[in-house]
């Protein structure tokens, strides 16, 4: 114990060695470090990616990092922002699956349209484009039904070069009306001469020498015309083919459409073959037609045993026989019978076609 105080006492004794100060300027920094932290102007070729720190070398030289108040510290880019989700549209409900598609494409919502845009109401159409396509569809109707006239029309004309006609357009509206029709058909053998003669010098004088229209005529009826629509003028092709396809009112659109009709008859049947059908279904009376049951309906007799006079007054019926009755005429009637009359014995000229 006693060298252990001495040994104690002894270095109480010893001079004190003072303790080194600490060093308060930085140590410089190692070369190495001031290569590896200077950045190029690109940044550094082997930087550390943002989420692995940088180590420091260790060495005698290493003191903990110091923030440096003149060096700016790089600071990371945050990571690219995105949109924010678009929220999504409630569905919307469709037309049920019997709905028509083209409700279905109206209702589509317009190409390229923002999303939650309402579907754009259909175009309405204008007024002037629905008379249009009226128009349109009138006329294609027009036209189909006038072709099939027409393809009608010359079927039975090329028929009734051989074939009697059963039946005309008046006789079909006078039974459709509930008048009784009463017609017996005859060969123009059978049918007086005196009637011939006395319906060419009445209707048509020239029906041996015209092909079909008689121009000198018809001229003639539209200067005697006073209230704009021509009368008169019509031959006797002209009324067989009024009396076999069309309608017994004068007009312009009727007369428009004999004249085709009357030329393509005239190509296809003689003279006497039109005046043979002429003369059996010209009426004379009401529900009277042909020549046969004419002379039976007012004389009681046969069409080919009628005589000048009673040819003569049938002849004179046929401008209106509802009102001319030629078993009964009148005071008038009877005067043109006799103009007629007087025709008839100068008309062997006007007829060598049919009785040569």
């Amino acid at each position: 114990m006693a060298a252990n105080a001495g040994q104690g006492k002894g270095q109480s004794t010893a001079p004190a060695t003072p303790a080194p100060e600490p060093d308060l300027l930085p140590a410089a920094p190692h070369p190495e470090l001031m290569t590896d932290f200077r950045e190029p102007p690109d940044g550094p070729p082997g930087r550390p990616e943002p989420d692995q720190p940088a180590t420091r070398p260790t060495g005698p030289w290493t003191r903990p990092p110091q923030t440096s108040p003149t060096r700016t510290s790089r600071t990371v880019p945050p990571p690219e922002t995105l949109p924010p989700p678009e929220p999504e549209q409630e569905p919307q409900q469709g037309p049920p699956p019997s709905a028509d598609l083209t409700a279905q494409a109206e209702r589509e919502p317009t190409p390229n349209a923002p999303p939650g845009t309402p579907p754009s109401p259909p175009p309405k159409p204008s007024v002037a484009a629905a008379a249009w396509r009226a128009v349109k569809s009138t006329a294609k109707v027009v036209v189909l039904l006038a072709l099939g006239y027409a393809i009608l029309v010359s079927v039975l004309i090329v028929a009734y070069r051989w074939i009697n006609p059963p039946a005309t357009t008046l006789i079909l509206a006078q039974r459709a009306g509930g008048t009784k029709i009463t017609q017996t058909w005859v060969p123009l053998e059978r049918i007086s001469n005196n009637l011939v003669r006395a319906v060419i010098m009445s209707e048509d004088a020239r029906f041996c020498t015209h092909n079909g229209i008689d121009w000198r005529e018809i001229e003639e009826a539209f200067e005697r015309a006073q209230d704009g629509v021509p009368r008169g003028g019509s031959t006797i092709s002209m009324q067989a083919a009024k009396n076999l396809f069309l309608w017994p009112s004068k007009s312009y659109v009727r007369k428009a459409l004999e004249i085709p009709e009357t030329f393509a008859m005239e190509a296809l049947w003689d003279k006497r073959r039109m005046l043979e059908i002429y003369l059996n279904i010209a009426e004379w009376g009401p529900g009277i037609f042909g020549a046969e049951a004419a002379a039976q309906y007012h004389f009681r007799k046969p069409a080919i045993r009628l005589t000048e006079s009673e040819a003569a007054l049938l002849a004179v019926a046929l401008p209106n026989p509802i009102l001319r009755e030629a078993g009964r005429p009148g005071p008038g009637m009877q005067r043109l019978a006799q103009v007629i009359q007087g025709r008839m014995r100068g008309a062997a000229p006007y007829v060598k076609c049919i009785l040569g």
